[in-house]
């Protein structure tokens, strides 16, 4: 059974993975991104994927929900998106 606890952190996990999206297309419509549905260790190894190339990187759990919601998390996450991007 699922918490009403558990049920909001998915929530926000939800709207995270969505703004992570948004931020990919925004920087290359692209590159193609696969999210695994839960985290391993705390952290999202998410894939990015362009034509035949492809770049594994590494985002926290908490960076993930905190996205829609900080600023600073944001310029900290689109700068990664970029740099991984960027070497596709």
């Amino acid at each position: 059974m699922v918490s009403k606890g558990d049920k909001i952190k998915m929530d926000e996990m939800e709207e995270g993975k969505q703004k992570f999206l948004e931020v990919v297309k925004g920087v290359d419509s692209q590159v193609q991104v696969v999210i695994p549905v839960t985290p391993s260790n705390s952290m999202f190894l998410i894939s990015l994927t362009k034509g035949s190339n492809r770049k594994f990187i590494t985002i926290p759990e908490d960076d993930i929900i905190d996205l829609p919601n900080e600023s600073s998390i944001l310029t900290k996450v689109t700068k990664t998106v970029k740099d991984a991007v960027a070497s596709l």
